[in-house]
């Protein structure tokens, strides 16, 4: 984006340039896994504690491998399948980069 262009941002009620704002974005968006290790989509993650799955009647155990992640607008969440549990949301906090 060119420096003139400007973008208004809607947290702090002023017009920014759009750099700064791609920046900003860019940084926010950065998910890390409970290492500190920094998560893509498509990642591979093994869970490190086990999880009771709510409306599946279902338990994770620890060091469950979850492949294809999705990463969400939610920094601290990721999207994920495992077999029979459609839209499996997991914590990044309980999750392990591959």
């Amino acid at each position: 984006m060119a420096d003139d262009d400007y973008v208004y941002d809607e947290a702090t009620g002023e017009w920014r340039p759009a750099s700064d704002m791609a920046a900003a974005a860019a940084a926010v968006s950065e998910v890390r896994d409970a290492s500190g290790n920094i998560l893509a989509d498509g990642d591979s993650v093994t869970l490190i504690k086990d999880l009771k799955v709510k409306g599946a009647n279902q338990t994770l155990k620890q060091g469950t491998v979850i492949r294809t992640i999705r990463l969400t607008d939610n920094p601290e969440e990721i999207d994920c399948r495992y077999e029979g549990i459609k839209g499996l949301v997991l914590r990044t906090e309980f999750v392990r980069k591959r």
